[in-house]
């Protein structure tokens, strides 16, 4: 029993303190939800108002949009791999958009199909000639420290793993902002035109049902511990009656001889 209560002591705190945490993750997941859902939701501003050369997108600004005028420089087009689509795993095409005032936007122009071998030159929509107005959804730069992907070598020639854009913007020739933008609109239209990016669907996951089946377990335990307990003292109580001392039987008064 002593071994049996020590069990509970342990498993009682770990089943709260494992709700708990499970809590506080489901309620990073729905401030993380709201904030997409806001800045997905908020009127598009100049991009300047929201990023700069050089500079790190603010977390909070992500996904809010932005807008640019500007020129596509299709000769330092990259294609970034592994990334999905409506048709599976497939390539972004990420092509500089240069301003008048020569700085530019890294926009991820879409989706395009994955080409049959890794040798397979991808057949990639041009983009537009001459001026375009573009709406783009911000993002900070990727890294394999926020996003788990390592970088690989050996990739066919403009072909890259991540958005780092600090790491393209050394090998372009104007000043290039802190973060990129996947295009959502685009004045005059490209067709062809890669498939847009979707936003990913708001989810919060599954941690709050987890943490009410952590404090649900919990409660069992306690339910549990009781029941056993209150049966150890029943028990305890009927085998001390039970071994305890029997009550004497009544004497037969002595009788007297019978005779005169």
């Amino acid at each position: 029993m002593l071994a049996f209560h020590a069990l509970v002591l342990v498993v009682v705190p770990s089943f709260v303190w494992l709700g708990f945490w499970q809590l506080d993750r489901w309620e990073e997941k729905a401030a993380a939800a709201r904030l997409q859902e806001e800045n997905l939701a908020a009127d598009p501003v100049p991009v300047e108002e929201l990023d700069a050369v050089g500079a790190q997108v603010d977390p909070q600004d992500r996904w809010r949009r932005v807008t640019v005028v500007g020129t596509y420089d299709s000769d330092n087009e990259l294609l970034v791999r592994n990334r999905d689509g409506s048709q599976g795993v497939g390539l972004h095409v990420l092509t500089p958009l240069v301003a008048e005032d020569g700085t530019a936007l890294l926009v991820n122009r879409g989706w395009i199909d994955q080409p049959p071998s890794s040798k397979a030159e991808p057949e990639v929509p041009p983009a537009p000639e001459g001026e375009v107005t573009v709406t783009a959804r911000l993002h900070y730069s990727e890294t394999p420290e926020n996003t788990g992907v390592r970088r690989r070598e050996g990739l066919p020639e403009g072909q890259i793993m991540l958005i780092d854009v600090d790491a393209i913007a050394e090998d372009l020739p104007y000043p290039v902002y802190g973060g990129y933008g996947d295009l959502t609109e685009q004045d005059p239209a490209s067709d062809p035109a890669p498939e847009p990016v979707a936003a990913p669907e708001t989810n919060t996951g599954m941690n709050l049902s987890y943490a009410v089946q952590w404090w649900v377990f919990t409660l069992t335990a306690i339910v549990g511990w009781v029941f056993l307990m209150r049966r150890e003292i029943r028990d305890a109580a009927q085998g001390g009656t039970a071994e305890g001392p029997q009550a004497e039987s009544p004497r037969e008064p002595i009788g007297h001889p019978s005779g005169s």
